[in-house]
């Protein structure tokens, strides 16, 4: 059976026409397939192994870099000097998160522990905890300022307290006791007769009560029913506010628990979250569009007026009592001891907070704070969390122990919170998050590309034939194509001679 070379043209035309519409069909359809895909794998769900691996146990190295300000003129402080200080560090500990007590409820919502924990990384610090630094002795100046309105005859046995339990002003102790305790006779003596006075029961360490602890009931939205909503709290410790600020406002609890977002972040999304250890809600806003490791992402930032005071930006006046701006008091939040959050070396601060500490030096990259999230799913890519922990403190008379201390508030610590996604769970958040849908995006184009080039080459091809049947159709039926001279003669019939005339 022969075949129609025309009908073969013309069934590639409607192949290249459907090829062609297939390709348009996925510019449309294509985005909310890979929507769907994002949402799919983005809500809190234990059948989501990649997502809710990441969420539960955030599989990817996690530090904790510390560095102290090690005082070096403590006794010219006590005669009313500037400060001076020298940064030590980083002491690097790698962090440990596992969130316990998991459970789903029927309203689209999950409950949760997290508990973290903390472990020395010597390779990676500089420096080791039997490290010697000396800061200001909280227990004695943040004490002092709390005890300033009592009267003198009070402040005078106070101070005789002191002397009583060998607390001086400055503590010379190693890192590993800084951070993590070390035994008092005061402390043991405050939390005897004083219970509550103190953070903690045990040893007084500036990090004693974060290790092998968690940060609260937290109860946020899985996404079920509205995936803008996912990671978003619903509450925390049963609170769906604080009580610890003057405003509604600032008593809010706005945003995630700070690991995840919701997906399908524009330039104009900020990144809301709650931080038990600040106390409030923070805001972070957009800073710059980026790239890691081929995937793409948005930088986020603290604005400056995050830490600002009421006077230069009315919306923190429920923060206040306040000082310059740069300064977070969380005082109310921390047995009303007079302690003060801030970007490390006062960084985006009042310039005047530089001029009372010598030896500060900052910078934005260096001490600014940011995270990298890749806007199609919420996820950090890439954190780095930078604050500094900051003591107020002033000369109390009848406290001896505060001699001639000018007023200022003295840095004592900074630390960072960093971590990025890396290895196996990279390539398989490239993979699945990126290369698909990039090769989604690329084969619509294809497919619209190829069906166009069938349908040319296919049409081209249709009207060649065509043109060659019609041709061939001209010729007059029954005369020959041959040419009238070459033609064979026909024989005479000589049955019937001519008459000769």
């Amino acid at each position: 059976m022969a075949i129609n070379s025309s009908s073969v043209a013309a069934g590639f035309i409607v192949a290249g026409m459907l090829t062609a519409f297939f390709g348009t069909v996925l510019v449309f359809v294509g985005p909310l397939i890979i929507d769907g895909q994002v949402v799919k794998n983005t809500i809190i769900d234990p059948k989501n192994d990649l997502s809710y691996t990441m969420w539960k146990d955030l599989p990817v190295p996690f530090f904790m870099s510390v560095y102290f300000f090690n005082v070096l003129n403590p006794n010219e402080i006590l005669k009313g000097e500037k400060p001076m200080v020298e940064q030590k560090g980083p002491y690097v500990y790698r962090k440990r998160c596992q969130k316990d007590n998991i459970t789903f409820h029927p309203n689209s919502t999950v409950s949760y522990r997290e508990y973290r924990r903390y472990f020395f990384e010597p390779s990676m610090s500089v420096g080791n905890e039997s490290d010697v630094v000396t800061i200001p002795n909280m227990l004695v100046l943040g004490a002092a300022v709390m005890m300033e309105d009592l009267p003198y005859a009070m402040r005078l046995m106070i101070s005789a307290t002191f002397k009583t339990f060998k607390e001086g002003p400055f503590l010379t102790k190693t890192v590993g006791e800084l951070m993590w305790g070390y035994d008092s006779q005061l402390v043991e003596f405050l939390n005897k007769y004083f219970p509550g006075m103190l953070p903690s029961t045990g040893k007084f360490g500036l990090f004693a009560e974060f290790n092998n602890s968690n940060t609260g009931l937290f109860t946020i939205n899985t996404g079920k029913d509205d995936i803008t909503k996912v990671h978003k709290v619903n509450s925390w410790n049963g609170l769906t506010e604080l009580a610890y600020w003057r405003t509604p406002q600032t008593n809010m609890i706005n945003g995630t628990a700070g690991q995840m977002w919701p997906p399908f972040m524009t330039k104009e999304t900020t990144l809301p979250f709650y931080s038990p250890d600040a106390c409030r809600s923070l805001e972070l806003v957009y800073q710059r569009p980026g790239e890691m490791k081929g995937i793409p992402l948005y930088r986020y930032v603290a604005p400056k007026t995050l830490f600002a005071n009421g006077t230069d930006y009315a919306p923190n006046e429920g923060f206040c009592p306040c000082r310059q701006s740069g300064l977070l008091n969380v005082s109310s939040c921390r047995q009303n001891s007079p302690v003060f959050i801030s970007h490390p070396h006062f960084f985006n601060a009042d310039p005047v907070l530089l001029d009372y500490v010598l030896g500060l030096n900052p910078t934005e990259e260096e001490h600014g704070l940011f995270i990298d999230i890749h806007p199609l799913t919420g996820v950090p890519l890439n954190v780095s969390i930078r604050l500094q922990l900051n003591l107020y403190m002033k000369r109390v008379s009848g406290i001896t122990e505060t001699g001639k201390i000018s007023e200022v508030v003295m840095p004592m610590i900074w630390f960072e919170e960093n971590g990025y996604i890396d290895g196996p769970v990279l390539t398989t958040f490239h993979t699945n998050l990126v290369i698909l849908p990039a090769m989604m995006e690329y084969m619509q184009y294809i497919f619209i590309a190829l069906g166009l080039a069938t349908m040319i080459v296919a049409s081209v091809v249709y009207h060649r034939v065509k043109r060659n049947e019609r041709g061939t159709s001209t010729t007059p039926k029954g005369k020959s194509s041959i040419p009238t001279d070459e033609r064979t003669p026909l024989l005479r019939d000589d049955t019937h001679p001519r008459k000769h005339t």
